[in-house]
C-alpha cells in the first residue's frame, strides 16, 4: 500500500477516531487530562506502526503527564483499538505531543496585540484614503 493512496488515508481517518474515542471516554488513567485530542494518526502502509500525534489544552507540567499516561496505557489502548478496528494487524502506537494548536493560538493573541496597539489616527487616516 502507497502512503498517500486513498486506503491508507482512509486508515488513517479511522484510526484517528476511534484513538480519539478511546482516549475521551475508555481511559480511566487521572494524568491524561480532560482535554486532550488526537490531531492526526499516521499508520505507516505495511500497517505495523502508527504515529500518534496528540494535543494538550494546558501547562507544560499537564502535557508531560498525560503523554506519560498514554505511553503506560498504551497496551490497553492498542488492545481496544484491535476489539474496535477490523483490521489484520492492529499497529504499534507511538505517542507524539504536537504543539501546533497551542502554537496558533500564541500567534493569533500576538497579533491581536499588535493589531489593538496601533493608534486610532493610523487607522482613520488609511479610511479617509
Amino acid at each position: 500500500m502507497r502512503k498517500r493512496s486513498i486506503k491508507n488515508t482512509r486508515v488513517n481517518t479511522e484510526v484517528q477516531r476511534e484513538l480519539s474515542n478511546i482516549i475521551r471516554s475508555g481511559l480511566k488513567d487521572p494524568r491524561v487530562a480532560p482535554w486532550t485530542s488526537v490531531v492526526a494518526a499516521e499508520v505507516a502502509p505495511d500497517l505495523k506502526t502508527c504515529k500518534a500525534y496528540i494535543s494538550v489544552l494546558g501547562n507544560e507540567e499537564e502535557q508531560k503527564n498525560t503523554m506519560e499516561g498514554l505511553r503506560s496505557a498504551e497496551g490497553f489502548i492498542r488492545r481496544e483499538l484491535a476489539r474496535t478496528l477490523n483490521m489484520r494487524n492492529t499497529p504499534e502506537i507511538t505517542f507524539v505531543l504536537d504543539q501546533s494548536i497551542e502554537y496558533g493560538v500564541t500567534m493569533s493573541k500576538k497579533i491581536e496585540e499588535v493589531t489593538r496597539g496601533m493608534t486610532t489616527s493610523e487607522g482613520e487616516k488609511d479610511v479617509e484614503e
